[in-house]
């Protein structure tokens, strides 16, 4: 029997020069119905990524013309797609290079299909948690429309719908969520960071890890726990993933606001 189908389809693209592993790797997520490109190569991966505009990267460390570093920081320089690294347990300095340039994440090959399948899943939650700047806004969730009491027994009441505005009367604005930080502000609505009033482009991941900073300023967030609520891993994984996604975020918004408490994780500074 097939595995479930995912609604949303997103359209993976594969580059790894092994072509048992890229072949058996299209499959597998063929059969998990997501649609699937490949390159054998980095600069086919490159034009295959301006041709198909995926909405994932699945890239190996290790390839020829251009290495799977090289093209995630080209990649980078135009888009923030989520890209997750694939490279062999014993290349631990390419894991942490893949993860520098802007990947997301990475996983160990060789792998189960079912386990790649589950960290692309999770990756693409992330994303839609955190939409990127050029995205549509999701469909409203039907199912969310009536929230429940706090018996979770029945739905509250509605209020009704607000009177459209009447002609000639401009539109009063909603307000906004905005997280204001020693000069760093962070618009949870529209998902946007200015630092000193500068706009700073941040990754889904990289802004989902600075929403945590800034919703508990100046308190110790643990490795374990960042790995948990950003990266939904509840399991013990490579804490790396967790301090090079912190070292790009300092250089982002400033490398004196994240602090490193040793033997525990990261805080926040409290602005003086």
């Amino acid at each position: 029997m097939n595995p479930a189908v995912p609604t949303a389809q997103p359209h993976i693209l594969i580059v790894e020069d092994d072509e048992v592993i890229r072949e058996a790797t299209r499959m597998a997520l063929e059969r998990y119905g997501f649609p699937v490109s490949t390159a054998a190569d980095g600069l086919e991966g490159l034009e295959t990524f301006q041709a198909v505009r995926p909405d994932l990267l699945l890239l190996d460390v290790m390839l020829p013309l251009l290495d799977g570093v090289g093209l995630c920081r080209r990649i980078r320089e135009e888009s923030q797609l989520p890209i997750l690294m694939m490279s062999a347990r014993t290349d631990p300095v390419d894991v942490v290079s893949g993860l520098e340039a802007g990947a997301d994440d990475y996983i160990v090959k060789p792998f189960e299909s079912a386990v790649l399948v589950a960290r692309i899943r999770t990756v693409l939650r992330r994303v839609r948690v955190v939409p990127a700047a050029d995205a549509p806004p999701p469909p409203p969730d039907p199912a969310a429309a009536a929230p429940l009491d706090p018996t979770g027994s029945a739905p509250l009441p509605q209020s009704p719908p607000s009177a459209p505005p009447a002609p000639g009367v401009p539109p009063v604005p909603a307000a906004r969520t905005v997280r204001s930080l020693d000069g760093m502000e962070v618009d949870t609505d529209s998902m946007e960071v200015r630092v000193h009033g500068r706009l700073v482009p941040l990754t889904p991941t990289e802004l989902r890890l600075l929403l945590e900073f800034t919703a508990a300023p100046g308190i110790v967030l643990e490795r374990s726990s960042l790995l948990e609520r950003v990266w939904d891993y509840e399991w013990g994984a490579d804490t790396r993933v967790v301090d090079v996604h912190v070292q790009r975020l300092r250089a982002k918004i400033g490398a004196g606001r994240i602090e490193t408490v040793r033997g525990f994780g990261y805080k926040l500074r409290r602005p003086v």
